[in-house]
């Protein structure tokens, strides 16, 4: 507020990392009704130019060197006013000298009335996501969105508040990983933020956290470390590693396998699968995957080795979860992303696109009204994804509405599930299904 900021400034941020003062600025803008605008480190220069003057940020915010040199660049070229580094560097205003100005708490009062103001349809933020067309879109979610989603998620997730541990290191401008720090900080868990990617394998085995959010890429990544270090057994070893895995491939939940199966998976985890809970630091409860679709092998396999994998689904148009796999009441199937979660309604066109409809679908594009208008339709969000419900209220995705293909024949391929097929092979990193001609 000492640097003019006013209710609905928009504020970019953007950090190669996960880290604390993430969240500390992320409230203070939040509680004086301004609107947080995360950007991915990765993107151009151009890119940068694009959003922040799209979204009309009036500061800027960057975690390091690299980064304040890359927003430098386009800087004159926008309507920032400042540009603030977390890191000290040369040149550039100091975090430090943001919260020298915070310990003067004689507009304390200023804040609280503005905090009073902050209504749950104000809007929070603006996340832009790779359009089709090639530029940004910019969605908009309020306070309500949010919220709500992470009460609705915190209640289908198996865990009670209190003394848990979690490893926050999912870039945090994705809606998944931002969702998981608020719903942290709603239940009191302890939050680590990893190094880097490159150190998360170490970083998991010094915090040993009771939950992390997993993505489908990260999870084929251990998988495929792990299979070919069991490759590289020689003997009784490497007979065990290759029993074990497809006996793991085999699991069903909820005893459906019979004694014989789950006995002999006994022997298997008490031989084999606790060296892999032992490199996600022993304590993993559970797993929560999204943002892609899973192979169920994966799902079968780590769940097999006691580290539960719950697959989910949502997007940032939802704030983001629409449902999710749960070992409570039966909510568990391999092959589905789960039950909708509380208070969304979730329909299936004629066509077979998911649509969803409750407090948690966005306010629109920002400055789009044409684009809102053909994605949101009686109130209903048009996911572009397609899917089925089956009697017993699991959600299944079968394909993105934009991928599928006819052949000359009339007949309509869904790539994904042959992409899915091929995936399971280890000696196949990437796959992908093109309708030629």
């Amino acid at each position: 507020m000492r640097l003019g900021v006013k209710p609905n400034d928009k504020i970019a941020i953007v950090t190669s990392t996960n880290r604390v003062e993430w969240s500390i600025l992320d409230v203070a803008v939040l509680q004086i009704g301004a609107v947080n605008v995360p950007l991915y480190p990765t993107i151009s220069s151009a890119d940068y130019q694009y959003i922040i003057n799209h979204s009309d940020a009036v500061l800027c915010f960057v975690s390091d060197k690299e980064l304040a040199k890359k927003v430098s660049k386009i800087k004159d070229k926008t309507q920032i006013q400042d540009l603030y580094s977390f890191d000290f560097v040369e040149g550039i205003s100091s975090w430090n000298s943001l919260l020298e100005l915070g310990e003067n708490t004689s507009n304390q009062a200023e804040v609280d009335a503005l905090k009073a103001k902050v209504s749950p349809m104000s809007l929070a933020t603006i996340i832009y996501t790779s359009g089709t067309t090639g530029t940004p879109k910019g969605v908009m979610l309020s306070h309500k969105n949010i919220v709500e989603n992470a009460f609705v998620s915190a209640k289908a997730l198996d865990f009670k508040s209190g003394n848990y541990r979690v490893l926050s290191y999912l870039p945090i401008c994705h809606i998944f990983e931002r969702f998981a720090l608020y719903y942290y900080q709603f239940m009191g868990f302890e939050i680590y933020y990893a190094e880097s990617m490159d150190k998360l394998g170490d970083n998991l085995k010094e915090v040993k956290p009771h939950f992390i959010p997993v993505v489908p890429h990260l999870l084929e990544k251990i998988y495929d470390k792990i299979v070919d270090k069991g490759s590289n057994l020689k003997g009784l070893k490497r007979l065990l590693f290759f029993w074990s895995l497809n006996l793991g491939k085999r699991y069903q939940p909820y005893h459906k396998n019979g004694w014989w199966y789950h006995f002999q998976l006994k022997i298997a985890n008490k031989l084999v699968f606790y060296k892999w809970r032992e490199a996600l630091g022993g304590n993993i409860k559970f797993l929560v995957s999204g943002s892609a679709p899973l192979q169920p092998v994966l799902i079968q396999v780590f769940t097999a080795a006691n580290i539960p994998v719950l697959e989910g689904y949502g997007m940032t148009e939802t704030s983001p979860g629409i449902s999710i796999n749960d070992f409570r009441n039966e909510g568990f199937k391999i092959g589905s992303v789960g039950k909708i979660l509380e208070n969304i309604d979730v329909k299936i066109a004629s066509n077979g696109e998911i649509l969803v409809k409750g407090s948690n679908i966005m306010m629109g594009y920002f400055k789009e009204p044409e684009l809102t208008k053909q994605t949101i339709v009686n109130d209903y969000l048009h996911t572009g994804d397609i899917g089925e419900l089956d009697s017993e209220g699991f959600l299944k995705i079968t394909d993105r509405k934009k991928e599928m293909f006819k052949t000359s024949g009339g007949k309509y391929i869904a790539p994904a599930v042959l992409e899915s097929k091929l995936k399971k092979s280890r000696f196949i990193e990437q796959a992908m299904v093109i309708g030629e001609s």
